[in-house]
């Protein structure tokens, strides 16, 4: 004898039917695997590394369920990944972006980021993830 209730998996089902794009899984944040997707770029000679570990340390010290990607791939296959993956935030840390004591934030739904300040970082994600 099965079981047709409503089950995990069509839960989940229903969830990513409602959440999605032609990239892939749009999760909500409510039950997403991990809220912020950690994407630190060209890391060897800089000083990117430091800055995503220490993020990576205060935001995880806050709660929050971040996916820190230390992988040695190119920034489009990261990019490619995250969108996959669908977590609902991406926080780039680059060379570039670190010029200006910033970090790159985008929401997985939306087509523009944003930079924000190093200093306000954990407080304008921990906003974002309560919307």
């Amino acid at each position: 004898m099965g079981c047709y209730g409503i089950g995990l998996g069509r839960l989940l089902a229903a969830a990513i039917e409602q959440n999605h794009d032609v990239k892939g899984i749009v999760w909500p944040v409510a039950i997403a695997p991990y809220h912020i997707y950690l994407c630190p770029l060209y890391r060897e000679g800089s000083k990117v590394s430091e800055v995503a570990e220490k993020l990576y340390a205060d935001l995880t010290a806050q709660g929050l369920e971040v996916l820190f990607d230390d992988r040695n791939e190119s920034p489009g296959v990261k990019f490619n990944d995250a969108d996959l993956l669908g977590i609902p935030l991406r926080v780039t840390v680059s060379p570039r972006i670190l010029e200006k004591n910033s970090v790159e934030i985008k929401r997985r739904p939306e087509k523009e980021s944003q930079l924000v300040p190093l200093p306000k970082i954990v407080t304008t994600l921990k906003e974002l993830i309560k919307k």
